[in-house]
C-alpha cells in the first residue's frame, strides 16, 4: 500500500496547492512516502545496518553480493538468529564484495520489497539482477548459511579460490 504525504501545512493549504497535489497523484508524479530511520553515521560492524534511505545504495550496488535479514526487534526467531548472523558476518568480513546486513522492517520501508514474516532472508547477487532477489532457503545456523553462500555468492567463490591458490 503506497502512502503519499502532502508537502505543506494542510491548515494553510490553498486550493491551487491541493489541486496540484491531486493532479500530481493522478499523473504518477508523486513520490511515495516510505518510513526510514536516519542513515547510521558509523556502520563499521561486520553486520551492516541498512535503513530505508540507504537500501538502494547498499543492496542495489551491482558490485556487491548482499545477504539481508529483514527482521522485527520483538520477534523471538529474529532474536535467536541475531548471534548466528553476527558470527557469519564476523567470519566473512574479509570477503570483498560480500555484505551481510540487517534491515529493521518495523521502522523502515523499501518500495517493491514485501516481507510476510520475520526473519526473512533475501540474497541480492551482484550484477544487474538486483530486482529479483533469491530467498534464502537453507538452515539457519552459521555453517549452513556459509555453505549456502558458497553456492550463490560469486564474490565469496572468488575469495575462496584466491585463498586456495596461496
Amino acid at each position: 500500500m503506497k502512502k503519499f504525504t502532502f508537502p505543506g501545512d494542510v491548515a494553510t493549504a490553498t486550493v491551487d496547492q491541493i489541486k496540484k497535489f491531486i493532479t500530481d497523484f493522478k499523473t504518477g508524479q508523486l513520490v511515495p512516502f516510505l518510513k526510514s530511520e536516519p542513515i547510521p553515521a558509523e556502520n563499521d560492524d561486520p553486520v551492516k545496518v541498512i535503513v530505508g534511505k540507504s537500501f538502494n545504495d547498499v543492496v542495489l550496488n551491482p558490485e556487491s553480493d548482499v545477504l539481508v535479514k529483514f527482521y522485527a526487534p520483538w520477534c523471538g526467531h529474529c532474536k535467536k538468529l541475531a548471534p548466528i548472523w553476527e558470527q557469519v558476518a564476523a567470519e566473512l568480513k574479509e570477503v570483498k564484495g560480500l555484505v551481510i546486513a540487517k534491515f529493521d522492517s518495523t521502522v523502515n520501508e523499501v518500495e517493491g520489497v514485501e516481507i510476510k514474516g520475520y526473519p526473512t532472508l533475501k540474497f541480492y547477487p551482484r550484477g544487474s539482477s538486483k530486482k529479483t532477489p533469491i530467498d534464502f532457503d537453507g538452515d539457519r545456523d552459521a555453517e549452513s548459511i556459509k555453505t549456502w553462500l558458497k553456492e550463490h555468492s560469486e564474490n565469496y567463490k572468488k575469495h575462496l579460490e584466491s585463498k586456495s591458490e596461496l
